[in-house]
């Protein structure tokens, strides 16, 4: 049994979405399936391709025993128009990859960008093979709420793909209840296509670790009480309630240090803020591997983790917040909905309002002030994923759902498994 994983994100680029597909993609490997991989060549989050893949338009490699196709996109990032071009090069270059790969039994494709699904509904219409549209945003309503598309010709025209793209998928996974929902509920998929594939975390790789006192040192970390934010600086996660509340607690707590690790639209911006404020307990570091953010996870107290308090995005559970918990460290959650209500359920952490620093402050004071309360957040946390959310457990229950659906639209006659 083959599958091919379409996506314009993959590793090495740095962040949750490219690690969640390679870790669904091992482990299909490990499950013993053939899998292959077309994506582009590495450009996120910066929109510029990576220097050891600069002057290539399309290329082989492998990745944990898996082969990888890489092809051309015109780099860029933010929104506008250079960032359409930029998902529409890909869904044209994309056509490279998909005709020079064996013909698998099911493609999955990563969405947003939709226009992928255009490219994807082609190959999978020309195999006759069932296409997997995996829903991790729900695009265009997500741009919508955010201001960055106006009611107009252009959003009619989104939501058009995007219900073409719903009709021309065999299945659409949602990543979330609340992604299910609304997409049997109001945007009219079928319920039998409907899949559900959370997100995860893989917690052999990320588990607990002793402080790594070498790092803390190179760093200037030593003695810190650190609290952590790993992932994507972006506007949905309205962080600078984060820096606010550091501001607060600069005097009563100077050994506290918030550290940054990632990069994003709101990045510089946000270094703006603190340099403004000559704040000197806040730490900005560049993206790095998953391996580098686990020894920063050693060294801290709690790992952070911010929602703007926009209602459609109750529907979200920030990838980022699994990470933590299978370190085996207390999650601070700034948000609601249902990453919040996780936290809550597992009790792994605090929940407090979005954008409130006082709040966040109070948050960051009880886990200072009750270690042992905070040694029993992480070890619920690391518990809970070890239980519900490892991607062998995530995958394989995924694909029993699948064998199950394809049984019953006869479009597989041997067993998967």
């Amino acid at each position: 049994m083959r599958f091919l994983l379409l996506s314009q994100y993959f590793p090495p680029e740095i962040g949750a979405p490219q690690l969640r597909l390679l870790a669904l993609v091992c482990e299909l490997k490990r499950l013993g399936y053939e899998v292959e991989v077309i994506t582009a060549l590495p450009n996120y989050p910066r929109g510029q391709i990576f220097p050891a893949y600069k002057g290539r338009l399309y290329l082989r490699e492998k990745l944990n025993g898996i082969l990888i196709h890489r092809v051309w996109l015109y780099p860029a990032m933010g929104a506008g128009v250079k960032r359409m071009l930029n998902y529409a090069s890909f869904m044209a270059t994309s056509l490279i990859g998909l005709f020079s790969v064996k013909r698998p039994d099911f493609l999955f494709v990563e969405s947003p960008p939709l226009l992928l699904g255009v490219s994807a509904a082609l190959a999978a219409g020309y195999w006759r093979i069932p296409m997997i549209l995996n829903v991790a945003d729900l695009w265009p309503d997500s741009v919508k709420e955010l201001g960055l598309i106006r009611e107009g010709w252009l959003l009619r025209l989104a939501q058009r793909l995007e219900g073409w793209c719903y009709r021309k998928a065999s299945f659409v996974n949602a990543v979330t209840e609340g992604m299910q929902e609304a997409l049997i509920k109001k945007k009219k998929v079928p319920h039998e296509k409907v899949l559900f594939l959370p997100n995860g975390v893989d917690t052999d790789f990320f588990h607990p670790l002793e402080p790594d006192l070498k790092l803390a040192a190179e760093l200037g970390l030593n003695n810190k009480q650190i609290i952590l934010y790993a992932g994507t600086l972006g506007y949905v996660h309205g962080l600078e309630v984060a820096i606010e509340a550091m501001a607060i607690l600069r005097i009563e707590l100077p050994n506290m240090c918030l550290v940054f690790i990632g990069d994003g639209s709101q990045r510089s911006w946000l270094e703006i803020i603190v340099r403004k404020m000559s704040l000197n307990n806040v730490l900005f570091l560049p993206p790095n591997s998953p391996d580098y953010i686990m020894r920063l996870f050693s060294l801290s107290i709690a790992g952070l983790v911010t929602v703007r308090d926009i209602p459609f995005f109750d529907g979200t559970r920030p990838a980022k917040m699994f990470t933590i918990m299978a370190c085996g460290k207390p999650v601070i959650f700034s948000g609601r909905g249902e990453g919040a209500k996780l936290v809550e359920e597992s009790q792994s952490g605090i929940v407090v309002p979005s954008g409130n620093p006082v709040a966040l402050v109070e948050a960051v004071r009880y886990l200072v002030n009750h270690p042992q309360e905070a040694r029993r957040f992480g070890a619920n946390g690391r518990k809970f994923v070890e239980e519900n959310l490892s991607w062998s457990i995530l995958v394989k229950h995924w694909l029993n759902e699948l064998e199950k659906r394809c049984y019953g639209r006869n479009f597989q006659k041997k067993r998967m498994f």
